[in-house]
């Protein structure tokens, strides 16, 4: 998020001596964007971050596509994912491009003797199911149904979840997160017409300085590669840190709806953006107040970008059928609408109570082998009578 925060003890200026009572130097690293270009924080280890002790055989963990060009409306049951025990292992990448890569988890263990750090995306996670806590260098964050966690690259963390019920679905990105640019004033500021503001933030907190030497198993993710290091030291060994690059935590829930006399097109859900794609926040909103307004969404031939929905909970007034974690994927080039029966049943209604995300890239989405597992094959001739 562009403010700034801090946590822990400072010392009073950037690269000065900043000793421990023992009078050895806390070691400084920052952690940068863009080269040195962009938004940054400086962290204070106990230890010196770089003590790798060991590096393991890599593994792939690629996607193998199943259908590269796809002119075809479809729809995908997230939630036949199969539970796995181990975070990593729960992660089923369904849809993917050179700009974003959509996944479905289902994790029944906390991460507790491994450490993760993605090294080329920041990742969105939405908590579809479950509770825990995020835990990072930066603090702590509490996390519960409903929350999106925006964990920027680069970030070593651990999931720890209270129960073994957990439904992730998880945005890579390898651009950087950024609320909407109209959303944010020049210097960095939610403007008043925003649909959430800093207010509505989940900030780190409960910094938690764990001093401690021994083996750190983290699994670094690069290039589609997941590389097993052993660190000397305790990766959340900081006694401080400041700055504008940090992991956080918002709420569907939070999300603010704009509404209208007439239906609004997309973009007013829109709560995230990277390079080349969006995220949207459908929520419980009142509908359209026109005397002669129609709620349900008219056709749309989508010309520049893939529109893919991920259902939450709720009933959806454009759609006959929908289950707790569908994913609905309309490609570019074929246009998509209300199922047969709901533009007329839609009139009248006041309000809806629908939730779902919905990821919107401009780049055609290559669709994985696994996915094609979880595929309703019928989906596309939904609209036919």
């Amino acid at each position: 998020m562009p403010f700034y925060h801090h946590l822990g003890n400072i010392p009073n200026k950037r690269h000065i001596q900043f000793r421990k009572p023992d009078g050895n130097l806390y070691q400084e690293e920052l952690i940068s964007t863009e080269g040195f270009s962009s938004m940054y924080s400086l962290v204070y280890h106990a230890h010196p971050p770089t003590l790798v002790k060991e590096i393991g055989k890599e593994y792939s963990i690629a996607p193998k596509a199943a259908i590269e060009k796809n002119l075809q409306n479809r729809s995908f049951l997230t939630f036949n994912t199969k539970p796995e025990d181990d975070y990593l292992k729960s992660r089923t990448i369904l849809l993917f491009n050179n700009d974003v890569y959509l996944i479905s988890a289902a994790p029944k263990k906390s991460m507790t003797d491994y450490f993760f750090k993605n090294s080329d995306a920041d990742e969105v996670i939405f908590i579809h199911e479950g509770s825990g806590i995020l835990k990072t260098i930066y603090g702590k964050i509490n996390f519960e149904y409903g929350d999106y966690l925006v964990i920027p690259r680069g970030t070593i963390y651990q999931l720890h979840f209270n129960t073994e019920n957990n439904r992730l679905f998880i945005t890579e990105s390898f651009s950087p997160i950024r609320p909407p640019k109209r959303y944010i004033n020049n210097y960095g500021q939610f403007l008043e017409h925003s649909p959430y503001c800093e207010r509505d933030i989940k900030l780190p907190e409960n910094l938690e300085t764990n001093d401690e030497m021994g083996d750190f198993k983290v699994l670094i993710k690069k290039e589609n590669m997941i590389f097993p290091y052993t660190y000397g030291s305790h990766p959340f060994d900081a006694i401080g840190w400041d700055g504008f690059q940090y992991p956080y935590g918002f709420s569907i829930h939070n999300y603010e709806p704009i509404t209208g006399r007439v239906h609004m097109p997309p973009p007013i859900h829109q709560t995230f953006e990277g390079h080349n794609f969006v995220i949207c926040s459908f929520v419980p909103r009142m509908y359209d107040y026109h005397p002669q307004a129609i709620p349900a969404p008219y056709a749309h031939s989508n010309v520049d970008s893939d529109e893919v929905l991920y259902y939450v909970a709720g009933d959806f007034m454009s759609r006959k059928h929908v289950e707790r974690g569908m994913i609905s994927l309309h490609p570019k080039g074929i246009p998509h609408g209300p199922h047969p029966g709901t533009i007329e049943k839609s009139i009248g209604k006041t309000e809806t109570k629908e939730l779902a995300v919905m990821v919107d890239p401009f780049h055609p989405l290559q669709i994985t082998e696994e996915a094609m597992k979880m595929e309703d094959p019928n989906y596309y001739k939904t609209w036919v009578e």
